[in-house]
């Protein structure tokens, strides 16, 4: 055989082999991402029996409301005593996106402990953030913030995502960018919400 066919023929199987690897990834991750995907209803059976403040939350889930930074105030202000996460977050932010999955499994396994509020900053329309929520539902609200004001405010940043932990005394933590998975944002949960 020739060095010509055998380079090609180097050349081939590595073709088949990276095609093999690629297709057992692309199957391991979309049976992976829905095996972590919650229905609205599956959430609310999960979350059934929350306390009063908890459960107004859940019967908002994956709404995104009005009223910007004061109709946020006053939530927060319902829920003083009780642990609070925040994340700020946005459709068309990619990192927001990708941890969307872990928000949505610590909200369940938390959520009759914790409050879970999201801030929907700097999108373009609530339509745009709303058909996003439809196909990534969270078992919690989330403020509409066009102009970001709300956002900043909240977290002291700029940047999506944020994640801002609130302990029942009002103690906070700041987590900048997006979480990798549900075990590690719960272990922050518990360390910084929880904990006080």
């Amino acid at each position: 055989m020739s060095a010509t066919r055998l380079s090609l023929l180097a050349v081939g199987v590595a073709l088949a082999v990276l095609l093999v690897v690629g297709l057992t990834e692309l199957h391991g991750s979309s049976s992976g991402s829905s095996a972590n995907h919650l229905t609205l209803a599956e959430m609310r059976v999960r979350l059934g029996g929350s306390p009063a403040p908890l459960a107004s939350l859940h019967a908002q889930a994956s709404e995104v409301l009005s009223g910007g930074l004061p109709a946020l105030r006053a939530r927060l202000a319902a829920l003083r005593g009780l642990p609070v996460v925040i994340n700020k977050w946005a459709s068309w932010c990619v990192p927001c996106r990708s941890e969307f999955g872990a928000l949505q499994l610590a909200s369940v396994a938390l959520g009759r402990r914790v409050a879970f509020i999201g801030i929907d900053s700097n999108d373009p329309s609530r339509a745009e953030a709303l058909s996003f929520l439809h196909t990534h539902p969270v078992s919690y609200p989330s403020y509409y913030d066009p102009d970001g004001q709300a956002g900043l405010a909240i977290t002291d940043s700029g940047f999506t995502p944020v994640t801002v932990f609130y302990d029942g005394g009002g103690g906070e933590f700041i987590h900048q960018g997006p979480y990798a998975s549900a075990a590690k944002l719960e272990q922050d949960v518990r360390r910084y919400a929880l904990a006080g």
